[in-house]
């Protein structure tokens, strides 16, 4: 499945994402600066949390009250290795049945469940983004 959007397109977008996410661990690739985290942000609103998002670079785990579950958004982008998630319980949360969505992950590759989506975002030019879901 594949959508393209603007900036000004994003919760309309995120809306038309969530059906198409199948696992509720969701991996979000693609550069630094792509619109990961205001994606998630989106994604966030849509599932009904009315919190305060923001990006856990330092934190590495930000959680969420969503209209019907928890939403966890993780970044990994400031890890030295795959240690720093598993000590903060990154398996627990990956198999709580809530929302878990990870940005750069291939950074904790050995802990990700058999099965999740991802969400690869590609930058068509400064206003237009591509999205990819594979599941």
């Amino acid at each position: 499945m594949e959508f393209t959007y603007t900036l000004a397109d994003i919760d309309t977008i995120a809306k038309k994402l969530l059906p198409h996410l199948h696992c509720k661990v969701v991996i979000f690739r693609g550069g630094m600066g792509f619109g990961k985290t205001t994606l998630i942000k989106a994604l966030v609103r849509t599932l009904g949390s009315t919190d305060n998002v923001s990006s856990p670079t330092f934190s590495l785990v930000n959680p969420y009250e969503g209209a019907d579950s928890r939403i966890y958004h993780f970044d990994f982008y400031r890890i030295k290795n795959e240690e720093e998630a598993f000590d903060i319980g990154f398996e627990e949360y990956l198999y709580s049945g809530d929302w878990c969505f990870i940005e750069w992950a291939e950074k904790v590759e050995k802990y990700l469940p058999n099965t999740y989506t991802t969400v690869e975002l590609i930058q068509i030019d400064k206003n237009y983004r591509k999205l990819v879901v594979s599941n």
